[in-house]
């Protein structure tokens, strides 16, 4: 039995895809912003879990994927949009909680290397967060970086650092281990470091952007949750000025 690991596209919509971006989002809030700045290049399409709307934006062929929440269910919807578009970057948005002790809600984390929160092989002289046989860390593509560098910012801040995921949600109850391994790391979510590490074994660009919409351990005199909707916004504007910039 042949199993498919990636959807079929009508010839026309594949030829305009080649070569452009992925961005994948989790939820289907995190994607809404996209498909509001940008034109219809098909019509969307299920496979597997995941949604995958075939865009446009200021000449720029995208791929907009809604991949569901998880590890497994972003490398899954990563890998089928790099079958299907061959594209030249891919973008992690949307929402993450915030880790490092000075973020706030609103802020924009910009991933500079990437790995896992609760990867733990130490035990066998590996790196906490390296999965046995990978890299320690996972690295965004220098003109990916350059061009989210060069953003002004429009509401938050921009913090650029070491982005986490994990197949556990960080809260209060554990975000004392979680600063302890990783006292630089500004961000932790569900996908990012697993989309990360499907660019990196396909020699794809990546970088991640995604708004910060909680705060994993919050001081008493912070707000500790902004709207999905709200962040996500923040995360699309940036990585759609992200990909003109350097013409991803």
């Amino acid at each position: 039995m042949s199993i498919p690991y990636a959807p079929v596209l009508p010839a026309a919509t594949r030829e305009r895809l080649l070569g452009g971006v992925v961005v994948q989002c989790a939820m289907d809030e995190e994607v809404a912003p996209f498909l509001e700045r940008t034109e219809a290049l098909g019509e969307p399409f299920d496979f597997g879990r995941a949604r995958f709307h075939p865009r446009v934006h200021e000449g720029r062929a995208l791929l907009v994927v809604r991949s569901g929440i998880g590890l497994v269910n972003a490398a899954g919807a990563a890998t089928s949009a790099l079958a299907a578009a061959e594209p030249r970057a891919l973008i992690s948005a949307g929402s993450a909680g915030g880790l490092r002790a000075d973020v706030e809600v609103g802020d924009l984390a910009i991933g500079e290397s990437y790995t896992y929160t609760d990867a733990d092989a130490t035990a066998f002289g590996y790196e906490r967060g390296q999965v046995p046989g990978m890299p320690e860390r996972y690295r965004a593509a220098p003109a990916l970086l350059e061009a989210a560098r060069a953003l002004e910012p429009e509401g938050g801040r921009h913090l650029v650092g070491q982005m986490l995921a994990g197949g556990s949600f960080v809260t209060a109850a554990n975000v004392k281990d979680t600063r302890e391994a990783f006292p630089d790391a500004v961000s932790t979510d569900m996908e990012t470091t697993a989309i990360a590490q499907v660019a990196d074994s396909t020699g794809v660009d990546f970088l991640s952007l995604r708004g910060i919409s909680d705060l994993c351990g919050p001081r008493a005199d912070q707000d500790f949750h902004m709207a999905v909707e709200v962040v996500a916004a923040r995360s699309a504007a940036a990585a759609l000025a992200v990909i003109a910039a350097s013409r991803a």
